[in-house]
C-alpha cells in the first residue's frame, strides 16, 4: 500500500504479512529522509519500525491501550496513527513532537519524555481497567536502558501482581543512549544468547510470564508473539532483541552517534552541518581529566547520558575505572555520589537539568541532611535549551537553591565556571551544585576568585547608584547589556554578579539602600521560588523597590526562544523602559 493512505491503523490490519515487510520497507524510507533533514532520535526508531507495525496491526488501538516509554520509540507509531503527512512532507515535519501526546492524537495516552515510567503508568491504566470492569489489552513498551531506572523495577514489581490482562514489550537493543551498564544486562545478554531460555530469569522471578522474540525485526515473528499474548489473563513480559538503527548501516555501526542527531547525508552518514562553536561539556570533560590524572579519587558520575558533559567513548577509555555510568538512574547516581563524598572520593555528576529533578529525594535526604561534599553540574539548565515541554531548563534554581546546606552557584563564563569547579571538587564542606551556563560558551579572560568558602559573598563589578542589576550566570550578560543602555541615557546603574544561587548578601543588599531605590534581577529560570524571589523577601518592607525578571510558570512546549524572551520582556530594551518608568514613579 501507499504509505500516504495511512489515517489509522485499519489501514494496515488486512495486509498480508509479505505487503507488512514491504510497508516496514516505506515506512523505514520515509522516516530515514526526515530524520536525515530535520534530525532527530535516529537509531531507536530505526529499531522499532516491524514492532510498532506488529503492535499495531494485532492489537485494536486505540481501545487497546499501548503505552511508550521515553517516546524515542514513537516515531512510526505517529506514521501510523493519522499523522503520516508529518514524516513526509518537509512543510509539516514539526506538525508533532518527538514524545507522545494526547493534544495530538488519542492514540497517545501520556505526554511522556523522562525514561523507565511506562510500567508504571500502564500498570494504572490496567488497575483502573479492571476496576472499572473492562476488557481491553494494556501494553506497556519499554526500552532495555530504561529498565535501569527505578521506576521501571517499581512498575515491574507491582505489574506483576496484576491478576488480569498486563502486557510488558522490552525492546532489547543491547544499548541505551550509550553502551547499557549494571547486572541486569547481563542477565538480559544471557537471555538472548539462550533464546530466552537461561535461568535465573529477572522478568520470571519478579511473577511475570515470559516469551522471548529472538529476531524483533522480523514482523511476521513480532505479530506471532503479539497474537500468542492478545487477550492474556495474566501479566506477562515479550522480550524482544531488535537492532538499533536498524536499515541503515552507519546507524548500525555507530549506535551512540545515531541516537540521536541534527540533519545528516543519508549516503555517508555525515552531519551537513558541524558546529565548532565551543562547548561547556567539552570543557567540562577536559577539565575533570586533568583533574583525574592528577587525583585518583576524582571521578564523573553520569545517569546514562556521558555526552551531556563531554565523555565520548575515548575520554571514558581515558577515564578508566573514574568515570561511572550507572544507566538511566538519576536516584542511584546522587546517592552514589553522596555514598563516595563521605568515603574520600570526590564525585562530580553531570546532569541535564530537567532530569535532575527525578533526584530531588535524594538530593535532600541522602546528599543534604548528610552534608556531603557532592559536586553536581547541571547542564541545558536554560531557557535557550532545549524547548519541549518535558525537558525544560527552567525549575532547577527553584528546585535546588531552597535545599538548606546547598551551595548553588552560577558562573557567568568559562573562567569563573574553571574557578568555582577547582574551588568546588576541594572543598570538604558543602553539597555543591553548578549551573553551567546553558548558552554559547563565554570566554572573558578576566581573573575570578578561587575561594568560594565565604558563603553568599556577591560581587560588585560596577558600583552606581540609584538602581542596580543583579544578572545571575547566563544572565549577567543581559545584565550588561541593559547597563550599557541606562548609561547612553545617563543613568548610573550599579552592576552585580551574585555568584550565589542559594542565599542573599545581607551586608551587600543594605549597603544599596544608602543611595539606590530600585533592584532589578534577572535569572534565567522560573520566578515562583527563584532566586530574585530571595532579593524581594529581604527588602520586604522596607522602600526598596524590587523588580524580579524570569521565566513565569507554565509548561511551554517547542518555544520560539525569542517569542518567549519577548514575553517574559526578557530584552535589554524592555528592561530599560521599565527602569525609566519605575524609577520616574514617586
Amino acid at each position: 500500500m501507499n504509505i500516504k493512505d495511512i489515517k489509522s491503523p485499519a489501514d494496515i490490519r488486512n495486509l498480508s504479512v509479505s505487503e507488512l515487510r514491504l510497508l516496514c520497507h516505506d515506512l523505514r524510507e520515509a522516516l530515514l529522509h526526515k530524520l536525515s533533514v530535520h534530525g532527530g532520535h535516529i537509531g531507536p526508531n530505526l529499531g522499532m519500525v516491524e514492532a510498532a507495525v506488529a503492535l499495531h496491526y494485532v492489537f485494536d488501538t486505540p481501545k487497546d491501550k499501548i503505552v511508550f516509554d521515553v517516546s524515542h520509540q514513537t516515531y512510526v507509531h505517529k506514521m501510523l496513527t493519522g499523522r503520516i503527512n508529518a514524516f513526509l512532507d518537509e512543510a509539516h515535519y514539526d506538525d508533532v513532537t518527538g514524545y507522545t501526546n494526547p493534544g495530538e492524537s488519542e492514540y497517545d495516552l501520556f505526554t511522556i519524555g523522562h525514561t523507565s515510567t511506562a510500567v508504571s503508568l500502564a500498570g494504572g491504566l490496567a488497575k483502573a481497567r479492571d476496576l472499572r470492569g473492562g476488557s481491553e489489552n494494556v501494553v506497556a513498551l519499554v526500552g532495555d536502558g530504561s529498565l535501569s531506572g527505578g521506576e521501571a523495577f517499581e512498575g515491574l514489581d507491582f505489574g506483576a501482581t496484576l491478576d488480569s490482562n498486563f502486557i510488558v514489550v522490552v525492546n532489547d537493543n543491547d544499548m541505551s543512549i550509550a553502551e547499557n551498564h549494571g547486572g541486569l544486562y547481563e542477565s538480559l545478554r544471557q537471555l538472548r544468547e539462550t533464546d530466552g531460555q537461561s535461568e535465573p530469569n529477572y522478568f520470571k522471578s519478579l511473577g511475570f510470564d515470559y516469551k522471548y522474540v529472538a529476531y524483533g525485526n522480523d514482523v511476521d515473528e513480532l505479530i506471532k508473539a503479539f497474537e500468542g499474548v492478545k487477550d492474556i489473563k495474566h501479566p506477562v513480559v515479550v522480550h524482544i532483541n531488535t537492532q538499533k538503527g536498524k536499515g541503515y548501516a552507519p546507524a548500525e555501526a555507530d549506535r551512540e552517534t545515531f541516537h540521536y542527531g541534527s540533519p545528516f547525508d543519508i549516503p555517508t552518514g555525515h552531519p551537513t552541518h558541524i558546529d565548532e562553536t565551543p562547548d561547556y561539556g567539552d570543557v567540562t570533560a577536559r577539565h575533570l581529566l586533568q583533574m583525574m590524572h592528577k587525583d585518583s579519587t576524582v571521578a564523573a558520575i553520569t545517569a546514562g547520558t556521558p555526552g551531556v558533559f563531554g565523555f565520548d567513548p575515548e575520554r571514558r577509555k581515558q577515564a578508566g575505572n573514574q568515570f561511572i555510568d550507572v544507566g538511566i538512574a538519576e536516584q542511584e547516581a546522587v546517592a552514589l555520589a553522596s555514598g563516595m563524598a563521605k568515603g574520600g572520593a570526590k564525585p562530580f555528576f553531570g546532569v541535564v537539568s530537567s532530569f535532575v529533578q527525578r533526584a530531588y529525594d535524594q538530593l535532600s535526604q541522602d546528599v543534604a541532611i548528610n552534608n556531603t561534599p557532592v559536586v553536581i553540574g547541571l547542564f541545558y539548565a536554560t531557557m535557550y535549551g532545549m524547548n519541549d515541554v518535558t525537558h525544560l531548563g527552567w525549575f532547577d534554581i527553584a528546585l535546588i537553591s531552597n535545599i538548606p546546606g546547598f551551595v548553588y552557584l552560577a558562573p557567568t563564563c568559562k573562567e569563573e565556571y574553571l574557578a568555582m569547579l577547582d574551588w568546588a571538587m576541594a572543598q570538604n564542606e558543602h553539597p555543591v551544585a553548578i549551573r553551567i551556563p546553558g548558552t554559547a560558551v563565554v570566554e572573558t579572560g578576566r581573573t575570578f576568585p578561587t575561594d568560594y568558602s565565604d558563603l553568599n559573598k556577591y560581587s560588585i563589578d560596577r558600583r552606581g547608584k540609584d538602581m542596580a542589576i543583579i544578572g545571575a550566570g547566563a544572565f549577567y550578560g543581559l545584565g550588561e547589556k541593559v547597563v550599557a543602555m541606562l548609561v547612553e541615557k545617563g543613568f548610573e546603574p550599579t552592576l552585580i554578579n551574585p555568584r550565589y544561587l542559594s542565599g542573599v548578601d545581607e551586608d551587600l543588599l543594605r549597603d544599596l539602600e544608602k543611595d539606590h531605590r530600585l533592584v532589578v534581577t534577572l535569572e534565567d529560570g522560573v520566578l515562583d521560588g527563584g532566586f530574585g524571589e530571595k532579593i524581594a523577601g529581604f527588602y520586604g518592607l522596607t522602600p526598596m523597590k524590587v523588580k524580579c525578571y524570569g521565566l513565569r510558570k507554565e509548561f511551554a512546549d517547542r518555544y520560539d526562544y525569542g517569542a518567549l524572551a519577548e514575553a517574559n520582556r526578557l530584552n535589554p530594551s524592555l528592561i530599560t523602559e521599565d527602569i525609566e518608568r519605575i524609577l520616574s514613579e514617586k
